[in-house]
């Protein structure tokens, strides 16, 4: 943790309406926090600078799509310069990108326990104070949620300091990390509004806290604490999303990804997502990564494709997962490369599968202009109403031993989407039927990373499961056995590198310098 001398307010407008983005106003000011929180304005404000964490370049922002390592067997470095850290899974204690995410979440945290000590100031209504009690208390959980699973037992804090670099706290053990998190969500929940009531994915409603509490339980569930009883909160909060009528699935999935470049809200399928606003072309924005360190590369200027880095390829594991009329496949994978300027697409042909990027987002469809940066405006799922169907599924397999018609009902939606079909309508050549406990659970962990891929998921599910060596090294195989091209060989070497200790970062060299209580991770 940073030394934080002030808490840094963003002086922004809270948006409430839906159709207006809600970083979309511009910051002036930064205040001690004993000369603030006195006026409902203020708690607002505040509030802006809990959720502004969401959007740093050290998670949502950047690095945590494309650079740490989350996608595991789904993507692979494009580049063949190599440069050591999470997502070749050569890093070490002292890298930078996982002592920043350390140190940005504990600031998120910190900015948390601030306000939320703070939220009785001011005189104003009590439904509205408990809207944004709630808001925050959410984002605390879920910044701890991120911490615990991405580096197990780590310091638990909830009151404010404003100097927290050398505070000498000892790891907390992740159980009762999760069951601060869960303290968090649960009060959080009844003082938050409604979806339908917000109207849009940038700010916490009733179905995102139950949606990321079902996630939240499923991880509790798996490995490492592995506390079984929790699969049935997992189904109970999942299950009232499904049954809250709000939510519903995009009849396109391509349109879900284009959505988020057009700067255009789905709340039924899009519950939560980072807000992102602006391209850097002017003095103010609050821009991200989103379509440049993901998507179909593109090194020119050019305004009708954009520029876009495109870190990762997709492994050829990923791509077998999908049947070739899965319509999912050709807009999650790239079919097709830039040439020329202006750039034409050249489709690969059937045999060219490492060549292909990650594709999700597509700079192409943003309205933004110009496209020359590398900064864009388009906003980053953190839960999608597929996602809580095929949590949903899992849990109801897990509960009642067996697959169940409730469990098929949800996970046979979510596949007919994806191959462009009614979801309404069964389909005896798409539907799952049929299986096992086990056997469910496989086919519907493959199903996750076909729906859910590159979206910053596929680690925690392997990690949860138990299966995360043996899944990387499953890669490492292909590697070894397709014909891969020369100047993508390197791209095996996060699988052949990935063990046992990377199921976690490490804890950073730099906080166990100031923290003399802090030990280090197993393996580091």
């Amino acid at each position: 943790m940073k030394n934080i001398k002030i808490l840094l307010i963003l002086l922004m407008a809270l948006s409430v309406g839906s159709c207006s983005k809600f970083l979309d106003v511009k910051p002036t000011n930064a205040v001690l926090p004993e000369d603030y929180f006195n006026t409902e304005e203020q708690l607002n404000r505040a509030l802006i600078g809990v959720y502004d964490i969401l959007g740093n370049a050290a998670l949502y922002g950047n690095y945590m799509h494309g650079r740490m390592g989350l996608d595991a067997d789904e993507g692979f470095q494009r580049s063949s310069t190599i440069v050591p850290g999470p997502i070749t899974y050569d890093t070490e204690a002292t890298d930078g990108t996982v002592q920043n995410m350390w140190a940005a979440l504990y600031n998120g945290i910190n900015r948390a326990n601030f306000l939320l000590e703070n939220v009785n100031k001011p005189k104003m209504d009590e439904t509205r104070r408990n809207n944004i009690k709630g808001q925050v208390l959410f984002l605390r959980g879920y910044y701890y949620f991120l911490l615990v699973s991405n580096f197990g037992d780590v310091p638990l804090i909830t009151k404010s300091t404003q100097t927290i670099g050398n505070t000498q706290i000892a790891r907390t053990s992740s159980k009762l990390v999760y069951e601060q998190i869960e303290r968090d969500m649960l009060a959080a929940e009844p003082l938050v509004k409604t979806a339908t009531e917000v109207g849009f994915g940038g700010k916490i409603s009733k179905s995102a806290v139950w949606g990321i509490l079902a996630k939240v339980y499923l991880h509790w569930a798996g490995f490492p604490i592995k506390d079984v009883t929790k699969y049935a909160e997992a189904r109970k909060w999942s299950l009232q999303v499904i049954t809250s009528g709000e939510h519903g699935l995009n009849s396109s999935y391509q349109q879900i990804f284009i959505n988020y470049a057009q700067d255009k809200y789905d709340i039924k399928e899009s519950i939560w997502e980072v807000e992102f606003w602006g391209n850097d072309a002017e003095a103010y924005a609050e821009s991200g990564r989103v379509g440049t360190v993901l998507g179909i590369a593109q090194s020119t200027d050019d305004q009708t494709v954009g520029r876009v880095l495109g870190y990762l390829n997709a492994t050829a594991t990923l791509f077998r997962k999908y049947e070739d009329t899965d319509l999912r496949r050709d807009w999650t994978i790239g079919p097709f490369r830039y040439s020329g300027t202006p750039p034409t697409k050249i489709n690969y042909t059937a045999t060219q599968i490492y060549q292909r990027n990650a594709a999700k987002w597509r700079r192409e469809y943003e309205v933004v202009a110009p496209k020359s940066t590398i900064s864009t405006p388009q906003n980053y799922p953190l839960l999608r109403y597929a996602d809580v169907l095929l949590m949903f599924a899992e849990a109801e397999n897990e509960v009642s031993g067996a697959p169940t018609t409730a469990a098929y009902d949800a996970v046979n939606k979510v596949r007919r989407r994806g191959y462009g079909k009614d979801i309404n309508t069964p389909d005896a050549a798409i539907d799952f039927s049929g299986m096992g406990k086990l056997t469910f659970l496989t086919a519907l962990q493959e199903e996750r990373t076909r729906e859910l891929a590159f979206e910053s998921i596929r680690k925690g599910d392997l990690v949860r499961w138990g299966i995360f060596v043996n899944k990387m090294k499953t890669v490492e195989a292909d590697f070894s056995r397709d014909l891969v091209p020369d100047n993508l060989k390197h791209g095996v070497r996060a699988f052949k590198n990935a063990s046992a200790r990377d199921v976690v970062y490490p804890i950073p060299s730099y906080e166990m310098g100031l923290n003399r209580l802090l030990v280090q991770n197993f393996g580091w």
